[in-house]
């Protein structure tokens, strides 16, 4: 195995505070916050997978952690996926929106600085992220910080990632259901009107560099105030494992944004 992908094989951390959003059991976050009286800025965490269900949050829990030593609370979000009942589109969309909104509804009791919220997406995570920013939310978005993200969903199924997995999630090719393609790929939502940092490794092999590369040449057309961080001759996962020196640009990153 790649040493990229070794964050895979590690123990997820102890889990959060389990919170449902939802009604299935699938519609849950996990609240982690730092210790001190707070308040706390929060990372909205959005886990990736290419949107299947034989990933799940236990993952990204090793960067939730060291974003709470950061000083950082994190909402990292599970959801339904290709898979599971419900999953695929529209579901999981439906499951990201409610569960970044729900954070408003969480007890005064955890301290959290609600104007100071950024959303962090890795993967597939990353392509919720940025949709997430282009829909109308109760909560108020200082950034958006994309992780490898998939952009663009129509460049992912002309490149066949995984399997030509965004078939799979939105039912159909850009021909079939051009539509959901309009509403749910990234580049096809802008501009935004937040805040877009997309870190990117120049090697990656899940989602190729040049996807992020490409969609922020189309933000910045558009007006956004967007910005490409290349980690040079990183792959997918040195971004979200705390062990590694390309997290530590990730980190302050999303420190600057908030």
């Amino acid at each position: 195995m790649a040493i990229s992908q070794d964050i895979l094989q590690l123990p997820p951390q102890p889990p959060g505070d389990r919170i449902q959003y939802g009604t299935d059991p699938l519609q849950f976050g996990e609240l982690r916050v730092p210790g001190g009286n707070g308040p706390y800025p929060v990372a909205i965490v959005i886990h990736g997978g290419f949107w299947r269900a034989a990933y799940d949050l236990d993952y990204i829990s090793h960067l939730c952690v060291a974003l709470n030593e950061a000083g950082i609370a994190t909402w990292s979000l599970e959801y339904r996926r290709i898979g599971n009942s419900g999953g695929g589109f529209p579901g999981t969309l439906d499951d990201i929106a409610a569960g970044a909104n729900y954070l408003g509804k969480l007890p005064a009791s955890y301290h959290l600085d609600l104007n100071r919220v950024v959303v962090v997406g890795h993967s597939a995570g990353g392509q919720l992220a940025l949709w997430l920013a282009g829909q109308k939310n109760s909560i108020k978005l200082q950034g958006i910080v994309s992780l490898a993200g998939v952009s663009d969903l129509r460049r992912a199924y002309e490149l066949k990632l995984s399997n030509t997995v965004v078939a799979d999630f939105l039912g159909g090719s850009p021909d079939t259901v051009p539509d959901r393609y309009k509403i749910v790929s990234p580049i096809e939502l802008l501009p935004l009107g937040v805040p877009q940092r997309l870190i990117h490794g120049t090697l990656d092999s899940n989602v190729p560099f040049e996807i992020s590369k490409s969609y922020v040449a189309a933000a910045k057309s558009r007006g956004d105030d967007a910005e490409l961080i290349p980690l040079e001759g990183a792959h997918h996962f040195e971004l979200i494992d705390p062990r590694t020196k390309e997290f530590e640009t990730v980190k302050k990153t999303i420190l600057e944004l908030l």
